[in-house]
């Protein structure tokens, strides 16, 4: 009896560690990131909604954020290094009640990494340049990618520059 205990105990704490370990073990096979901010210049720029979403890996709610219903033409950019993410031609009302784009501008825009928080597999989406969080990547968006990126508002920078893309 002693032995299945000792083999239960280690799968809880295995299981436990990498639920509060995420996706961390990916992030470290990454390339490191071209721009980088300390924690204080990054607590004095942004707001502390901006901060949570994009370092601390957040979540805003829900239908709360100021992007979801914008109409307008332009560019979405990461609030923290202001990289060009998303073209306004590729935003779409997912109904999910986040800003959601069907693809980026060019491959490289952002990185791709597994993510395993809160026991299930999800792929995360990063800024390529900082590393911002930005939310995550689903396959079930509309043609012609099928993906649906689902991109905090907190995360983002809207640039009505109308076709002025980087």
């Amino acid at each position: 009896m002693k032995f299945c205990c000792d083999y239960s105990l280690l799968f809880i704490v295995l299981t436990v560690k990498r639920f509060l370990m995420g996706s961390e073990a990916t992030k470290t096979e990454q390339e490191p990131y071209k721009v980088e901010f300390s924690e204080k210049e990054l607590r004095e720029r942004l707001t502390p909604q901006q901060y949570r979403v994009t370092q601390e890996k957040g979540t805003e709610r829900a239908f709360t954020g100021e992007l979801v219903n914008n109409k307008k033409a332009g560019v979405y950019r990461c609030v923290v290094c202001g990289k060009e993410l998303f073209l306004s031609d590729t935003k779409f009302d997912s109904g999910s009640g986040w800003p959601s784009f069907w693809d980026t501008p060019t491959d490289g825009t952002v990185r791709k990494i597994t993510d395993t928080s809160h026991f299930m597999t999800r792929t995360e989406v990063t800024c390529a340049d900082c590393g911002a969080h930005l939310g995550h990547v689903f396959d079930d968006g509309p043609r012609p990618t099928g993906q649906r990126y689902c991109i905090n508002s907190a995360s983002l920078k809207f640039d009505p520059s109308k076709g002025k893309h980087d």
